[in-house]
């Protein structure tokens, strides 16, 4: 389960992650609320897989920079945090942050993702997509390694849910 920063704060009992809330601030064409991701961190950052640290949405070199700058407090909060990569990011721009506790979010817009999905360039000690919605990216996600992926669309399309969910089951998708 993937607890967004902007959402409620609850994970009904499930393994989660945390989200930091840059996407729901950019689809409002709102800043990035830093309170609400430090109150989420504060209440479950302990206890998740991973939290994304704080980025900008197809933000380009500016996001890596936020994330650099919030990832030792990050780090001293949780286990696990992963840097959503934008559009225009290379594997050569995260490779010195990344470690066994930093792993890789692939974010930006859906083109650059499924491109970078497609061209499995991403390595670290955890991929997470951001924003998988379709038995498609499934499959990309599966064939690119991936360790795990989120999607909202199940959750506001139950129609969808059994297509994603059958992709998610098919052999080749490591759990």
């Amino acid at each position: 389960m993937l607890v967004s920063a902007r959402g409620r704060l609850r994970c009904e009992g499930f393994p989660y992650a945390l989200d930091n809330g840059a996407w729901t601030a950019h689809t409002r064409s709102e800043p990035f609320n830093v309170c609400a991701f430090v109150r989420a961190v504060e209440e479950m950052g302990s206890r998740a897989d991973f939290v994304v640290a704080p980025d900008i949405v197809m933000g380009g070199r500016a996001s890596l920079e936020l994330t650099r700058k919030w990832l030792p407090w990050c780090l001293e909060r949780c286990d696990r945090v992963l840097i959503a990569v934008q559009d225009g990011h290379t594997p050569d721009d995260v490779r010195p942050l990344l470690s066994d506790r930093v792993g890789v979010a692939i974010g930006g817009s859906t083109e650059w993702k499924e491109d970078q999905l497609a061209r499995q360039v991403w390595r670290a000690s955890w991929v997470h997509v951001l924003r998988v919605n379709t038995a498609r990216r499934v499959h990309l996600c599966s064939s690119a390694g991936a360790d795990s992926f989120d999607g909202s669309g199940v959750s506001r399309f139950v129609v969808e849910l059994g297509r994603v969910d059958a992709a998610r089951r098919q052999e080749s998708f490591k759990w």
